[in-house]
C-alpha cells in the first residue's frame, strides 16, 4: 500500500526524470541550432568566395585577413593619377578614358530603303560592306586610338583595389581637355571646340576623315566593396562559387545589402556551445538514479552528458569542415573516456 510520503517520492522521481530529459534535450537542441547558423553562414559565405569580415570603414591591413572576404566602405583615394601621355592629359580619378571618333559615311536601313549619312562614330566601318559603296568611302583605319588609363594607385579605406575592381567603378563624367598640356606635334594638327579636340578646320563643318577626341573619367566617389583581401590588396575571388568573386556599390551599404543571401553570422557562438554542454551535463545528473551523489557520479554525468552533445555537433561537421569537425569529436571521445572510466572505477 502506497503511503503518501511514497507517493510524493515518486512524483518527485519522475519530475526530476522529466525535467533532466527536457534539459538534455535543450542542449542537444541549442548545439544543434548554433553549429547549423554557423554552417549555414559558412556555406552561404562560401559561394561568393570564403568566410567573412565586416571591417566597415576599415584600417590597415591586419594579419591573418589574408584570404578572407571583406565588406570595406569609404571615399575613393587615388594616389597616384592616370594620365594620358600622348595629349598630356591628367586627372584625380581613378580612370581615365580617351574617345577617339571620326567623321565617316554610315548606312541607315529603313525597311527597304538605304540611304547615307555622315556621322561622328567610335569606330572604323568598312564602307566595302555597304550596298552602294561607290562614293561613300571611309577611311581604313583610326590614326589615333581611344585608350583607357587607370591610375597607379587606388585605395579605399586601407586596402588598394586590383584592377577588376577599379574598372568596376561606377559613372563616367566628361572632362574637358587641357589644350595647353597637348604636345606641339598634335597641338598643329587639333584645335578645342565644344570640350573636344577636332582636326576641323572649320569645327562647325566637319569633313569626311576629321577626328573629334574627348576624355571622360570615372568619379572618385563613396564605394562599399565586397572582395577578398590579398596582402594590402582587395581582389576578386578566384574560386567564388557565383563566378563573380567580389560585389561593389556606390554609397556606403551594409553587409546585407552587398550580399543578401548571406545570413548574419550567428552572435555568442562560444558562450551557446558552453551553455548547451552544461545544459547536457546537468539533465543527465538528474536522470540518473536516487542514492548518494558522489564526485564520481558527478564524473559520470559530465562525461555521459559531453558525449552526447558533442556527438551530435560532430555529426553536423561531417563532411564540411575537418577541424571543427575533429574538435568535437575529440570532445565527445573525452566525454566517452571519463564516462567510462567513472563505470569501472564504480564496478
Amino acid at each position: 500500500m502506497n503511503t503518501p510520503q511514497g507517493g510524493a517520492a515518486m512524483m518527485q522521481q519522475w519530475t526530476r526524470r522529466v525535467l533532466g530529459a527536457l534539459l538534455l534535450l535543450g542542449g542537444v537542441g541549442v548545439v544543434a541550432m548554433t553549429e547549423q547558423s554557423v554552417l549555414d553562414h559558412r556555406h552561404a559565405a562560401a559561394r561568393h568566395g570564403g568566410q567573412i569580415l565586416d571591417l566597415g570603414e576599415g584600417g590597415p591591413p591586419q594579419a591573418g585577413q589574408h584570404g578572407y572576404m571583406v565588406r570595406v566602405a569609404g571615399p575613393v583615394k587615388v594616389i597616384e593619377e592616370p594620365y594620358d601621355p600622348e595629349f598630356g592629359q591628367r586627372a584625380k580619378t581613378p580612370v581615365l578614358i580617351r574617345h577617339v571618333e571620326m567623321f565617316q559615311w554610315r548606312e541607315v536601313r529603313v525597311g527597304s530603303d538605304v540611304h547615307y549619312e555622315l556621322d561622328w562614330v567610335d569606330r572604323p566601318l568598312d564602307s566595302r560592306r555597304f550596298a552602294q559603296p561607290s562614293g561613300h568611302a571611309n577611311p581604313e583605319s583610326f590614326p589615333i586610338r581611344g585608350k583607357q588609363f587607370d591610375a597607379g594607385l587606388v585605395r579605399v579605406g586601407g586596402y588598394a583595389l586590383s584592377p577588376t575592381l577599379v574598372h568596376a567603378l561606377p559613372g563616367g563624367d566628361p572632362l574637358p581637355p587641357d589644350f595647353k598640356s597637348v604636345p606641339p606635334n598634335l597641338a598643329a594638327s587639333f584645335s578645342l571646340y565644344n570640350d573636344h579636340l577636332v582636326t576641323s578646320v572649320h569645327p562647325e563643318q566637319p569633313r569626311l576623315g576629321d577626328l573629334r577626341v574627348s576624355w571622360e573619367t570615372v568619379p572618385s566617389q563613396e564605394v562599399t566593396i565586397f572582395a577578398q583581401v590579398d596582402g594590402d590588396e582587395l581582389v576578386p575571388a578566384a574560386h567564388a562559387l557565383d563566378g563573380k568573386g567580389y560585389e561593389l556599390q556606390t554609397g556606403e551599404r551594409t553587409l546585407a545589402d552587398v550580399v543578401p543571401d548571406v545570413p548574419d553570422a550567428p552572435s555568442f557562438v562560444l558562450a551557446r556551445r558552453v551553455a548547451a554542454l552544461l545544459l547536457g551535463m546537468f539533465g543527465v545528473w538528474l536522470l540518473m538514479p536516487e542514492g548518494r551523489r558522489t564526485r564520481l557520479d558527478l564524473m559520470l554525468a559530465g562525461g555521459a552528458g559531453v558525449l552526447v552533445v558533442a556527438a551530435v555537433a560532430c555529426v553536423l561537421w561531417l563532411g564540411t569542415d575537418v577541424v571543427a569537425g575533429a574538435i568535437w569529436f575529440a570532445l565527445a571521445l573525452a566525454g566517452l573516456g571519463l564516462a567510462v572510466w567513472r563505470l569501472r572505477a564504480a564496478a
